[in-house]
Parts: C-alpha cells; sequence; structure tokens
C-alpha cells in the first residue's frame, strides 16, 4: 500500500506592514494551509494574498480561526461561552470562504489556532462548539484537530470527516498532549530532530515523549508551524526525506 502523510502550514499570519513568516517559499513543500481569518492574525489583503498563493501552489485551502486577540497572537486562553465559540468560528470560516470563492478555490478544512486548539483539545463542551460551526456551515469539510483529542472526538460525534495531526516542531508529553509553550523545551529547534520525529510518527505511529516514553499516535497530517524561525529549513528537508522514504506528501482527501 502507498503512504501518504498531508504536510500542513500555519499561514497568512501577516497583517497590516507586519509581516510574519516567509509563505511564498514554504508553500511549494507544504500539501495544504491553515490560512489565519483576521482574529489572531492576518487582515482581509493578506488573506486574499494568500488564498492566491495556496492556489498557484495546488495547496487545499483551510481556514484557520482563533481568538480575537492580535496582541497575543491568539495563544492566550478566553473564557468564552460554547456559544460564543460556535459563532467566533463559523464567522471566521465565512470570511475564508468568500476569499476561496472569489478565487474559484474550495475550502477544503477547518484547524482552529493557538489556544482555542489546546483548550478544545481537552475540553469536549468546546470542542463540540467548534465542529458544531463547521458542521453547520458545510458538514463535507475537514476538521484538524491534535491526534487523540477532544476535537477529534467531538468531530467525530458530530459526523464530520476528521484528520488527526501531529506536530514536527513542538515536543509531547506522556499524556499525547503538546508541551506547553511556557515551557523550555516546548519547540524543536533542530531541523534533524523535527525530521526524525515525523519519520518515527508516519512510519511507526508512535511519538517519543519529554520523559523518554514512545506514545502511540495515529496522525493523518503533521503540522509545520510559519512562524517557526526555521520553518522553510524544516519544511525542505522533511519534503526531502518523506521522499527518499516513499512517502507521498498529499492534502487528506475528502470522502
Amino acid at each position: 500500500m502507498k503512504r501518504t502523510i498531508d504536510l500542513n502550514c500555519d499561514l497568512g499570519e501577516s497583517f497590516g506592514s507586519f509581516v510574519m513568516g516567509n509563505d511564498q517559499s514554504i508553500l511549494p513543500y507544504v500539501s495544504s494551509a491553515n490560512i489565519a481569518c483576521g482574529f489572531h492574525a492576518g487582515d482581509p489583503h493578506v488573506m486574499a494574498r494568500t488564498v492566491k498563493l495556496a492556489k498557484e501552489n495546488a495547496v487545499a485551502v483551510g481556514a484557520h480561526p482563533g481568538f480575537q486577540d492580535i496582541q497575543g497572537f491568539g495563544r492566550r486562553s478566553m473564557p468564552l461561552t460554547p456559544d460564543e465559540v460556535y459563532e467566533l468560528v463559523l464567522y471566521q470560516i465565512g470570511a475564508m470562504e468568500g476569499f476561496c470563492r472569489a478565487h474559484n478555490v474550495p475550502l477544503h478544512h477547518v484547524k482552529p489556532h493557538g489556544a482555542l486548539y489546546n483548550m478544545a483539545a481537552k475540553d469536549y463542551t468546546l470542542a463540540e462548539a467548534i465542529a458544531k460551526a463547521v458542521k453547520a456551515f458545510d458538514s463535507s469539510l475537514l476538521l484538524y484537530g491534535l491526534a487523540g483529542s477532544e476535537l477529534i472526538r467531538a468531530g467525530k460525534d458530530m459526523g464530520l470527516q476528521t484528520a488527526s495531526e501531529g506536530f514536527a516542531d513542538r515536543t509531547y508529553q506522556s499524556d499525547g498532549t503538546l508541551t506547553p509553550r511556557n515551557q523550555p523545551n516546548a519547540v524543536i529547534h533542530e531541523a534533524d530532530a523535527a525530521v526524525q520525529q515525523v519519520i518515527q510518527m508516519v512510519e511507526q505511529g508512535t511519538v517519543t515523549a519529554v520523559n523518554g516514553e514512545k506514545v502511540n499516535l495515529h496522525v493523518d497530517t503533521i503540522c509545520l508551524h510559519g512562524d517557526n524561525e526555521h520553518a522553510i529549513l524544516f519544511a525542505h528537508k522533511l519534503h526531502e526525506t518523506l521522499c527518499e522514504n516513499k512517502i507521498e506528501i498529499s492534502k487528506v482527501q475528502r470522502l
């Protein structure tokens, strides 16, 4: 059986005169893009430009909704009610869909950002609100979430197709969750270590936690953070190594 994996990247996170990442350089190495919808990052001009760039590179487009927190880059927890989260996510999906229609690009998936993503990984009620928003907008959209998380469970319970996500540049705890960013070993800075972690996930279905324990982890898609200072190097080396190991890089196919 041919082995495939989706490589996704969080993009479109510049706004105004502030530039974040290098979207144009990283797009040739990935198969899907999670584009910021203007709340945690991005703006209408950046959204339009990023959708256009994704189309030119034959990369699947996903909405990347987050908390309305530009100053904190969406990485600060906010105590919203489930109804507020539902409306927050629905609003941002709609904004991204507008640019997709204008560029004749199908919206492929939804992946929450930052604190919203991490909170939904553990809080089923919050995860359910996100899944409800996706289903209300378009039940054929894929929902991306942390492998083994409450977000994946809520998506499946809602009848959505889900994609379980692993991370190339983040470390893991023994329960399969990501190491919090406020801890010093949360981010992987060495390209070889990131590549090794991804190959282990794809070929063995496991990840080695920070305490050395091997954790079972089924993944359909691997995330590279576009704001990582080594993002382009990571993307190039990962793409090269996957190809060398005869692992095809392809977007998750919608059923």
